[in-house]
């Protein structure tokens, strides 16, 4: 029997109710629906981080985000991942990442891959349509401006409204003011990766950014979602509207729908390019030997809480609650688990399905013969991430406080360290997380999570690796050496 490759795809910031086979009512997601019919679908999986930075440790090296200390990103040079077992295995390795800062050599995304192109190097963008270059007098007239909240906030409004009179005639491609490579050029790559590939197992690891912000989905997508597609000139401005700091909850809500609707069309093109990918599989006879795995990192946020994107301010279910479908050649017989489903597990699994030894250091387990046997053990998930750390590239952004999520498959337990608080929901009766459960109300349940969360941070600091933790810091120290070395001198 041929040893099988593995296909993993992660979509940036895509939410687990956006997708069909999740419930999603809108036809986002046509082929990753018909694809579930005949794959695992676990319903409840769950980050072990969030955003990028904090998530992708768990993903990749099944090891928890802050497990080698708040300090270190990334993956620790020499770490085991799922790609370094795979390659030692005998695989041949590729990684094609659509231009995540995070996800790069700098932090050791790069180990195990024989192929790794992070398209960091792209062209820049059109100059942002919210900030027009300033001159002297601009810097001192919004200088002056922040001497009181009316001023600062008439100029704000002012200086919004001038940067868009000032590109009214601008007409840019959406190619040209998407941030990131969309998905049709990561498929294309790899299509092309997999052409001139001798036979043989492979990995190859896909991540795609068409959900993440500023939202400029192709054309194509928004006119197959809707019969009044969204001009490139409206998109413009409400990315524009969405990215300002300076406008609360209620001037916003009015655009929420619009704004959705661009999202939208980054799922539905990235569903149509993994439909793509499957499709060349499927005609160079190698799908029927393929794993093929489709997650994300960490979900987004819309107003639900009165917060946009993924910021580390909450561990709310917008953002920790992701989607994950796993098709096998042989689909196990228990097409949709319920059960809580951590991410920390999914590198470890992968690795078992396809027959290569899981490395003593990853911290998840395997948990495909639970599958197979149809019965998968319930437990809590663990989701943690540093309270604000929204500039990783900032040490003092890294070392603030520690914010950890336990959940199970009734209760979610949110521990905020700075506040030195817990906040316990009831997900059967406030599945939207809405209204924290009063002091003394189900205490038994308050706790059982918080034993488990203290047991969780109590292994975290006895089996940290001191070795692997040392290495992230000198790697880290050389960079900033070589950044220092290079910059111009005054």
């Amino acid at each position: 029997m041929k040893r099988r490759s593995l296909v993993l795809i992660t979509v940036d910031c895509l939410r687990a109710d956006h997708v069909g086979f999740l419930g999603c009512p809108r036809p986002l997601t046509p082929f990753l629906d018909s694809l579930a019919e005949k794959s695992i679908v676990f319903c409840n999986a769950v980050v072990a981080g969030t955003p990028t930075y904090f998530s992708f440790p768990a993903i990749m090296a099944s090891r928890y985000p802050l497990a080698l200390g708040r300090d270190v990103l990334g993956i620790a040079p020499r770490e085991p991942t799922l790609a370094t077992a795979l390659r030692d295995a005998g695989y041949s390795t590729a990684a094609f990442l659509a231009g995540n800062p995070y996800l790069s050599s700098r932090f050791g995304y790069d180990q195990g891959f024989d192929c790794f192109r992070d398209f960091l190097g792209a062209e820049p963008t059109v100059e942002s349509e919210s900030s027009p270059m300033q001159s002297k007098f601009n810097r001192l007239l919004q200088a002056s401006s922040r001497r009181t909240r009316l001023t600062a906030a008439v100029y704000d409004e002012l200086y919004f409204w001038y940067g868009q009179w000032r590109i009214r005639n601008e007409t840019p491609s959406v190619d040209r003011l998407r941030r990131y490579p969309a998905a049709d050029v990561m498929i294309d790559r790899a299509c092309c990766w997999l052409g001139d590939l001798a036979p043989g197992p492979f990995f190859l690891w896909l991540h795609l950014m068409d959900t993440h912000h500023p939202y400029y989905p192709p054309a194509e997508a928004l006119a197959s979602l809707s019969s009044s597609p969204i001009t490139t000139r409206r998109a413009r401005f409400l990315n524009s509207l969405w990215n300002r700091g300076d406008v609360g909850v209620k001037r916003l809500k009015p655009y929420r729908n619009e704004v959705l609707s661009l999202y939208d069309g980054g799922v539905y093109w990235a569903d149509k390019q993994i439909s793509r990918l499957v499709k060349v599989l499927q005609q160079s006879q190698r799908w029927d030997e393929t794993v093929l795995t489709v997650t994300a990192d960490h979900g987004e946020e819309f107003l639900e809480h009165g917060d946009r994107y993924h910021f580390t301010t909450g561990l709310r279910g917008e953002l920790i609650h992701v989607p994950l479908l796993l098709h096998t050649p042989e689909p196990a017989s228990a097409h949709r688990l319920l059960e809580p489903f951590s991410l920390i597990h999914l590198a470890p699994t992968l690795l078992d399905i396809v027959g290569v030894p899981v490395p003593d250091g990853f911290q998840g387990r395997s948990v495909w013969g639970q599958i197979l046997a149809g019965a998968l053990q319930a437990e809590p998930t663990m989701t943690e991430c540093v309270e604000a750390c929204n500039n990783p590239f900032r040490m003092d952004d890294r070392m603030r406080s520690r914010l950890l999520a336990v959940r199970d498959q009734g209760y979610k337990l949110v521990i905020n360290f700075r506040e030195n608080a817990d906040y316990l929901y009831d997900l059967k009766n406030d599945p939207g997380e809405r209204s924290p459960v009063p002091p003394g109300v189900l205490s038994a349940e308050r706790v059982r999570l918080l034993q488990t969360a203290h047991l969780h941070l109590q292994k975290t600091s006895q089996n940290r690796n001191a070795e692997l933790r040392l290495c992230a810091r000198l790697r880290e120290l050389r960079q900033a050496e070589r950044l220092v070395n290079t910059s111009p001198q005054p």
